[in-house]
């Protein structure tokens, strides 16, 4: 396959994977038994990254300017999954942290995305799973320095 082909294969895969990741594909899939997909993307910024997460941080890992994180952050607080913490260093500012219950959803999420994920590999040969899972993160992990002006 020529570069040019690959890098197209690539880019269609990508869009295959978003729209089968778009909210209403998810709750079709998980029979409506989650919260909106939307607080669970938060949750993700929230639980990504070894920093204290902050409405910022969010902003910056979604992908979305401040004052929709602000929203979503705010609606994910009112849906009892996070809470604001005071900064012990700055006083000023707040910290997030996942409550006891969006631990809870965060783990049945992570469980229904892998077994959703461990479904579509099933037939896969282990050494190709584990590869995959290599090139993958290598792949994100680049995208990522790009993103970053690496």
């Amino acid at each position: 396959m020529e570069d040019s082909q690959a890098v197209a294969a690539v880019e269609r895969a990508m869009v295959a994977i978003r729209r089968s990741q778009s909210r209403r594909a998810i709750q079709r899939l998980a029979g409506g038994g989650h919260p909106d997909p939307a607080l669970f993307a938060v949750i993700d910024a929230v639980e990504e990254g070894p920093e204290a997460a902050t409405v910022s941080s969010v902003a910056d890992r979604m992908g979305v300017d401040q004052p929709r994180a602000s929203r979503l952050v705010a609606r994910a607080v009112d849906a009892g999954l996070l809470r604001r913490v005071a900064d012990p260093a700055d006083g000023r500012r707040s910290t997030l942290e996942l409550t006891d219950l969006g631990v809870e959803q965060a783990d049945q999420v992570h469980r229904f995305r892998r077994e959703v994920f461990g479904t579509a590999m099933r037939d896969w040969p282990e050494h190709d799973q584990r590869e995959f899972a290599r090139l993958l993160g290598d792949f994100v992990e680049a995208l990522g320095r790009r993103h970053r002006g690496g």
